[in-house]
């Protein structure tokens, strides 16, 4: 089996590439399996200081693979586990004392544009686009951005994301403050590899200790907020006219 995922450890960063390009990276059970192995893999390495996420081929990753709707969907349970292995994700990323660094390109869709949300730095190739396909279908967000975004971006702007679910470019991104930069698509790599050495460059302790302090700080209801997305996902995920939404787009 191919892998879904692949990391390389190199100094003190590690790559972390989803590997679906066929499916422009979509997000199955075994990439998340893989992703959360990857995670932790950098996180138990002493060695790390900085996780780049990134995505091979033509996109970053275009959310959820909806050829897997039938497998997701096939009982109450299996759409728990589900929704809860990409909860878990985000706890990994947000909760990592590595600082994580979202490189995107091409697609960034619905559940992997949560997990870019969740990252300490977005790096946005100006090649980007990027969406919340969700509501839409009749599901709903995850990652806990119904209160990271609302906090970034402020409650007017998120629900016009996230409800209208229209497309939108790197310019947007930049714009509303999901992106931290914008950058030639061919520069991408090398930049979130500059970014990561000038992280690392800085004493370790002190920087995981600021993340974590921020992110107590400033996103205090993400607990609350992950409960509340995880059973709406779930009612989403059982809901045979969502399932058909999905089945049409």
């Amino acid at each position: 089996m191919t892998a879904a995922v692949i990391s390389i450890h190199e100094g003190s960063t590690a790559w972390v590439k989803l590997n679906r390009p066929e499916r422009l990276n979509a997000m199955n059970r075994q990439l998340v399996d893989e992703l959360a192995e990857a995670l932790s893999r950098a996180e138990a390495e002493e060695s790390i200081r900085v996780i780049i996420v990134h995505g091979e081929g033509r996109a970053f990753c275009s959310g959820d693979d909806l050829k897997d709707l039938d497998v997701q969907t096939e009982s109450e349970a299996a759409t728990q586990a589900w929704v809860e292995a990409i909860q878990d994700i985000t706890l990994q990323i947000m909760r990592s004392r590595k600082i994580v660094i979202a490189a995107v390109h091409g697609w960034c869709v619905g559940g992997a544009l949560e997990w870019a949300i969740n990252c300490d730095f977005r790096l946005f190739a100006d090649s980007a686009r990027w969406f919340f396909p969700e509501v839409s279908y009749g599901f709903f967000v995850t990652g806990g951005v119904t209160a990271l975004l609302t906090k970034q971006v402020g409650p007017q702007v998120a629900k016009e994301l996230i409800m209208f679910g229209e497309r939108h470019d790197a310019k947007k991104a930049l714009e509303v403050g999901i992106a931290w930069k914008v950058v030639p698509a061919a520069e991408l790599l090398g930049e979130a590899k500059k970014l990561a050495l000038m992280i690392a460059e800085r004493p370790a302790k002190s920087v995981a200790d600021i993340k974590r302090a921020i992110n107590v700080g400033f996103h205090s209801s993400l607990d609350e907020a992950m409960t509340i997305e995880t059973t709406a996902t779930i009612h989403g995920f059982l809901s045979a006219e969502s399932q058909a939404r999905a089945r049409r787009f």
